[in-house]
């Protein structure tokens, strides 16, 4: 015996057997014991809210001050080198740059970060693959070395591109071999990098190098004057004395101000979750908001730009090998460094050795359009987001850009729940597997029975849908089913001679129902009246005889991705009309939905709740063999009541 066979499992081993009762949903509350809920009232919320404990301190720390967070954990010997290379090649790319401010703190305070959750990662890689084409349009002018205006707002990147091909004529040779030089050797050390990162204790700086060399050529060989090669030129030094800013102005400001602090918030919440899902970590947006908030609020005194992500520098700072915050802080040392006391060292830096640097890291960007193979084969849906949010912040701006997107997102999800998918399953012979039966030849349907899933919550935008699929699929018309019922009932009675026959009423539940054309009655605005599900109907042979034979005896309605139905849904599951209509794998929010909404005023309706489609089905294998007993032995004397089942005419 090998060894594959001798850890082989037993089939024995591989099977179970269980023994229980079929349960219903009376029947599981029985067995059930509810926890003690905790009081949602309120008053009690706001107790909750306003409480003082240790844990609450300790979290509002960590939000308002992350680096008590990380820095104790900080893995010195693992990552000191990484951040002090990416510290100093990201600072080196800085230059003096720049009213979202104090919005964006209260934001974060209010804990408006949860609209991150509606950008979903096909717009996020969309969107940041726009932002990457913007940021490599305007690089072209420098790496050319071409003078042009500089364009912002919708159709920005066509125009910008059509100036520097108009001006192309006119590009500096210089700067163009400065670019592609640097170009490459970056292009070069990076797959270095890549390639041996596991013996390199941390990656080559290469932008640093790249800055330093750019500029000592610079400077050794006069490019400025003797090129014409456009340069960093002068920086200036020292800080500006903080200020208050000038409040008469925020009347005429508030409106951009407002547009600025969301599109920086998205912009640097989307970096972030780029970066995010590659690292393997997560991302707190109302802790962005925050930090976005205090920076803009601080550096507002100063006279700064506004302060949000910057796409370039946030894939320098990872490709150089940072790893933590205390990259960020090196290379804001490095700023303030040049900005006091080295700006002068760097005033020879050919502008096309940036423009180069931006360009290279913008490569991870760019490699996102592979998404696009991706996403046609997995989800038409997700591949709409992404070319949506691509094309729309490509020509509208990312402002119009984000904002279309966000809407598209969203009539996604309406999409999504408004035509879902319905599937009637059967069992997989001798099991309680139920799968669709449109999917595996061996499934198959069981007689009388049909189930019926569908794979959204049953609300007002898809309860139509939802009706007249599980007509088709199905074959239960509730308008055929009660029109052919009052049909049999009224030969019935035209054979007898008996006219007050038509009118009896032989359903045991009392309700209304729909009438022939399948319209419903009236409803009370104050007291809704739901059609009924018929539980069980007893009719005799006579009249039976005079109806259509009926295939469909149960139907099986599974909830298990139902999380929730509205009053619309409930009177659409309520118009079902068979001999029994029984509701499997539901959840306690759909219980409380129906619950909410009347549904079970007739108490006899909560039999119908099962706990899994095999409960479902065995219980409507036990109802129907009653129910033939039922009709085969003869009337008793309590099926007999008025206006229910009329004594047989005398001869």
């Amino acid at each position: 015996m090998d060894h594959a066979e001798e850890n082989e499992i037993p089939a024995a081993a591989q099977t179970y057997c269980v023994e229980r009762p079929i349960f219903s949903h009376p029947v599981l509350q029985e067995r059930l014991h509810p926890k003690d809920k905790v009081s949602d009232s309120i008053g009690d919320k706001l107790k909750q809210a306003f409480t003082c404990t240790p844990k609450k301190i300790r979290n509002i720390i960590y939000m308002f001050l992350p680096i008590t967070k990380w820095l104790p954990a900080y893995k010195f010997k693992e990552y000191v080198l990484g951040d002090l290379v990416s510290g100093i090649s990201t600072g080196v790319l800085q230059l003096p740059q720049g009213r979202g401010r104090r919005i964006a703190f209260c934001l974060g305070v209010c804990r408006f970060g949860f609209v991150a959750i509606y950008l979903t990662e096909p717009l996020v890689r969309g969107f940041t693959t726009a932002a990457a084409v913007h940021v490599f349009t305007s690089m072209l002018k420098y790496l050319f070395g071409v003078k042009t205006k500089r364009y912002s707002g919708i159709f920005s990147v066509v125009y910008s591109t059509v100036a520097v091909l108009q001006n192309v004529k006119n590009l500096n040779v210089c700067s163009l071999g400065v670019g592609l030089m640097v170009f490459g050797l970056l292009l070069g050390g990076k797959e270095f990098n890549e390639r041996f990162k596991e013996k390199l204790p941390a990656p080559i700086p290469l932008e640093f190098f790249a800055v330093v060399m750019g500029t000592g050529i610079s400077a050794g060989f006069n490019l400025q004057e003797s090129y014409n090669v456009d340069v960093v030129g002068t920086l200036p030094l020292g800080l500006l004395p903080p200020a208050n800013p000038d409040t008469s102005l925020f009347h005429l400001v508030y409106v951009d101000a407002i547009a600025i602090a969301i599109v920086g918030f998205s912009v640097t919440i989307s970096m972030a979750k780029t970066l995010a899902n590659k690292h393997g970590y997560q991302v707190d947006g109302n802790q962005e908001l925050i930090a976005l908030g205090l920076c803009n609020s601080i550096g507002s005194l100063f006279q700064t730009f506004s302060i949000s992500c910057s796409l370039s520098r946030s894939l320098v700072q990872e490709g150089t090998g940072g790893k933590t915050q205390l990259a960020g802080c090196l290379a804001s040392l490095m700023i303030l460094l040049v900005i006091l006391a080295t700006g002068f060292l760097f005033e020879s830096l050919p502008q096309a050795v940036l423009s180069a640097i931006v360009i290279v890291n913008l490569k991870g960007m760019f490699m996102q359009f592979s998404d696009l193979p991706f996403f046609w084969r997995t989800s038409k849906i997700e591949l709409t987001i992404w070319l949506t949010t691509f094309v729309s912040s490509l020509f509208l701006g990312l402002d119009y850009g984000l904002i279309t997107a966000v809407i598209i997102a969203l009539l996604t999800v309406i999409y999504r729940t408004q035509s879902p998918s319905y599937k009637v399953l059967g069992q997989l012979p001798d099991t309680d597997v139920y799968i669709d039966i449109d999917a595996y030849e061996e499934v198959k349907e069981i007689p009388g029975i049909k189930i019926f899933q569908i794979n959204a919550p049953i609300y007002y935008a898809n309860s139509d849908l939802y009706s007249n699929a599980l007509k088709r699929k199905t074959g239960v018309n509730p308008a055929l089913i009660m029109g052919a019922r009052r049909k049999a009932m009224r030969k019935y009675a035209k054979e007898v001679g008996n006219a007050n026959m038509a009118n009896a009423t032989v359903v045991k539940v009392d309700a209304q129902v729909d009438g022939e054309d399948g319209t419903k009655p009236e409803e009370e605005e104050d007291n809704v009246k739901y059609p009924p599900i018929v539980i069980k109907s007893t009719f005799p042979e006579e009249i039976q005889r005079f109806m259509p034979p009926e295939t469909v005896h149960t139907v099986i309605l599974d909830f298990t991705q139902v999380n929730f139905i509205d009053s619309v849904g409930v009177k659409t599951v309520a118009g079902v009309k068979c001999e029994t209509i029984f509701f499997s794998s539901f959840i306690a929010q759909v219980v409380n939905d129906l619950t909410r909404n009347r549904f079970f005023e007739n108490p006899a309706l909560k039999e119908l709740l099962f706990h899994s489609i095999h409960d479902a089905v065995l219980g409507s294998q036990v109802r129907e063999a009653l129910a033939k007993q039922e009709t085969s032995a003869p009337p008793s004397q309590e099926d007999l009541e008025p206006n229910a089942t009329p004594s047989t005419p005398e001869a």
